[in-house]
C-alpha cells in the first residue's frame, strides 16, 4: 500500500480546510502482485503511480491491495474497499474472470471502475454500465489485429492455443472474426498450466502452417521453453500478452523470429511515449511492458477527467471520462459508445536487441480503428 498524499488537519478545521478534505479522492487498485502473472499486476502498478506521482497532486490517496489472482480474494477486496475505505474509484484488475466477480457489482454500487487491462467480451457487451471504462482494449481487439495479419501474410492452415477462461475464448474468438478463414483446430489449456507435451505432440500431429497462442504470464514463458525444445517447425504468432518484454527476455532465444501484435510499443514515436519511456526506465530500471503503459494511460486518463469534475458528481465525472481529454503513450484513441478504445494495433516482431536479448521491434500498423464487436449489443 502506497499512499501518495494526504491532507493533514490541525485542531482547528478553517472552512477551507474542509472543503479540501471533501475534495479529496481515494483510488483502490486491486491488482495481481503475487504468484503466476504478477510482473503484470507489478507494471500495472508501476506504471499507475509514476503518472500520479509525475501529476503533482496532493489530492489523491492511492490504496493497493494484492488479490493473488484469485477471484474470491478480489471481491472481499473490492467491498473493503467500497464500504471500509469509501474509494472512489477502483481500478487494477489483471485477469477477466477476476473483472467478472469484481465490477459488476462494484458499478452497481456507483463505484467507478477504470480497467488498465481486463477486457472481458460480457462487460463490452450485455453487461456493459456507465460506470465501467476500459483504457486498454476489449479482449478480442489483439487477437482479432493478428487474424487479419496472419490472413494477410497467406497463411492457410493456422491452429489456435489458449487457457479456458473468459479471456482465451474471447482471444480465439477475435482471432477468427477477422481471420474469415478455417483454422485446423482450436486447444484449451487449464488456467496456470505449466506443462505443454500433450498439446505440443497435437500441435506435431496435426498439418497446421502455423500457430496462434494466447498464453499470458508464467504459462507463456512455460509453453515457449518447451516449444523450443519440441522440435515443431512451424512459425508462432500471437498477442503482446504472450511477448512482453519480461517473457521474451525469459524464454531467451526461442522468441526471437516471433510476430505478436500490441496497441503499444515502447518504440513507438510520439512526444509522449518517449517521456512515459524515460521516466519508467528512470524511476524503475527496466524497460516498460504494455501492462506498465497501460497502468499510465489508466492514470492519466483518470487525472485528465479529475480536472473537470469530482467523482462525487457522477455525470460531470463520467463525461470527463469519455471526453479522455489526455496524450496517451500509444497515439490517438476514442471511446466507443460501450466506454471501451477506437484505436490502431501494432504488429511487432521479437528481435534481438543491442544487448543481445530479445527485444521487440516495432513493425507497422496492423488493423487501423479498431473497435469491438461487442459494442452493438451494449443498451447503455
Amino acid at each position: 500500500m502506497k499512499k501518495l498524499a494526504s491532507v493533514g488537519l490541525g485542531l482547528l478545521m478553517t472552512a477551507a480546510t474542509a472543503t479540501a478534505q471533501a475534495e479529496e479522492v481515494k483510488i483502490g487498485m486491486i491488482t495481481t502482485l503475487s504468484g503466476g502473472g504478477s510482473h503484470l499486476g507489478v507494471d500495472v502498478r508501476d506504471g499507475f503511480m509514476l503518472a500520479i506521482e509525475r501529476s503533482g497532486r496532493d489530492d489523491i490517496e492511492v490504496l493497493v491491495q494484492d488479490d493473488a489472482n484469485r477471484p474470491d480474494l478480489a471481491r472481499s477486496l473490492s467491498n473493503e474497499f467500497m464500504q471500509r475505505d469509501e474509494v472512489d474509484i477502483l481500478t487494477g484488475i489483471i485477469f477477466s474472470n477476476l473483472a467478472m466477480a469484481v465490477v459488476p457489482a462494484a458499478v452497481r454500487q456507483g463505484t467507478f471502475y477504470i480497467s488498465p487491462n481486463a477486457g472481458p467480451s460480457d462487460l463490452a457487451g450485455r453487461m456493459c454500465h456507465e460506470n465501467y471504462f476500459n483504457a486498454a482494449w476489449q479482449n478480442n481487439n489483439l487477437h482479432e489485429a493478428m487474424g487479419a495479419y496472419m490472413k494477410t501474410e497467406g497463411f492457410e492452415r493456422p491452429l489456435l492455443l489458449a487457457p479456458n477462461y473468459p479471456a482465451g475464448t474471447d482471444a480465439l474468438a477475435g482471432f477468427k472474426h477477422r481471420y474469415e478463414g478455417e483454422v485446423v483446430d482450436e486447444i484449451y489449456t487449464q488456467m496456470g498450466q505449466t506443462d505443454y507435451a500433450a498439446e505440443i505432440a497435437q500441435i506435431r500431429a496435426s498439418d497446421a502452417d502455423s500457430l496462434f497462442f494466447f498464453l499470458p504470464g508464467g504459462m507463456g514463458i512455460s509453453f515457449m521453453k518447451q516449444w523450443e525444445n519440441s522440435g515443431v517447425d512451424i512459425p508462432l504468432f500471437g498477442a503482446a500478452f504472450s511477448f512482453d518484454e519480461i517473457i521474451i527476455k525469459a524464454v531467451g532465444s526461442a522468441a526471437v523470429g516471433t510476430m505478436n501484435t500490441s496497441q503499444w510499443a515502447y518504440d513507438l514515436d510520439n512526444e509522449a511515449n518517449h517521456a512515459f519511456v524515460e521516466a519508467f526506465r528512470e524511476a524503475y530500471g527496466r524497460t516498460p511492458t504494455l501492462y506498465a503503459s497501460q497502468g499510465f494511460d489508466t492514470a492519466n486518463l483518470i487525472l485528465s477527467a479529475l480536472d473537470k469534475a469530482h467523482p462525487d458528481d457522477q455525470d460531470a465525472f463520467r463525461e470527463a471520462l469519455r471526453e479522455a481529454d489526455f496524450d496517451s503513450v500509444r497515439g490517438e484513441f476514442r471511446f466507443g459508445p460501450n466506454h471501451h478504445p477506437i484505436q490502431d494495433i501494432y504488429v511487432r516482431e521479437v528481435v534481438e536487441g543491442d544487448d543481445g536479448q530479445p527485444t521487440n521491434r516495432l513493425v507497422g500498423i496492423a488493423v487501423e480503428d479498431i473497435q469491438d464487436i461487442y459494442h452493438t449489443q451494449c443498451e447503455m
